[in-house]
């Protein structure tokens, strides 16, 4: 659950950006660090990766987060033409709704250089990419606009994104098992910004939701701790997903 606006909602994933992580490597002359040396590697890869990481990517609504925005809407009433603020009636989970809305591009590693005094012919510098679903080779050749042709971009990692509807018999009875436990409350759906196994799945004809029925305090920050080192849910939290599984597995 989140707060919208100061009222309870559920969200349900029905679909992913797609990943492509890739390493950019700069090339250059080796030579000792005493010298005037403008052909450097070091440097031409600080310049990419310092345009990649501040590039503003433009927000682009799928069919999902159209309908999540319009789900906002109805909700507060609110105007969601800018869906930037839109996302700011998330409170906490504006961070977790925010990078479904864009291509992001983030920096995470830099490796270059044995020692202090030689400068290295070679640089390189890892790069995490999520883009909307079928977007990723339009998404790769603006990377390669933004760090220049004389940045090498290698392929690390390329998986799909994907988009199931929401609606369906699973969907019915997701919503309805929800709503039992829970009357009232809406349930609305939403683009995972980062990735699931449902990546895979969908390559044997299997459509996967997003389904984790937590019913969370007000302003618990839960999608800030993935992956932190206090990540945790509320006892009560789980005892209440349960309840709501269980009602969906003895009626769907």
């Amino acid at each position: 659950s989140i707060d919208v606006a100061g009222r309870r909602a559920y969200l349900l994933q029905v679909g992913e950006k797609a990943l492509l992580w890739v390493r950019l490597v700069a090339r250059g002359a080796a030579g000792h660090g005493s010298r005037w040396h403008p052909d450097n590697a070091v440097t031409r890869l600080a310049e990419a990766v310092a345009a990649l990481g501040r590039a503003p990517w433009e927000v682009r609504l799928t069919e999902t987060t159209a309908a999540l925005l319009a789900a906002v809407a109805d909700l507060t009433g609110a105007d969601v033409d800018d869906p930037d603020a839109a996302a700011d009636l998330f409170g906490p989970a504006a961070a977790f709704i925010r990078p479904s809305l864009r291509t992001t591009a983030n920096p995470t590693g830099l490796a270059g250089g044995y020692k202090h005094n030689v400068i290295p012919d070679r640089a390189e510098a890892t790069v995490d990419i999520r883009v909307l679903p079928g977007t990723e080779d339009e998404v790769l050749a603006e990377v390669q606009r933004i760090v220049g042709d004389d940045i090498a971009i290698e392929i690390v990692v390329r998986d799909i994104g994907l988009e199931t509807p929401f609606s369906g018999s699973l969907v019915d009875a997701m919503v309805a098992s929800l709503q039992d436990a829970d009357p009232g409350v809406p349930v609305v759906p939403y683009l995972l910004g980062a990735g699931t196994d449902n990546k895979a799945l969908s390559r044997l004809g299997i459509a996967g939701y997003g389904f984790a029925p937590l019913r969370l305090p007000s302003g618990f920050d839960f999608t800030g701790m993935f992956h932190g080192v206090d990540e945790r849910v509320p006892l009560d939290a789980l005892t209440f997903g349960q309840d709501v599984l269980t009602r969906l597995l003895r009626t769907y």
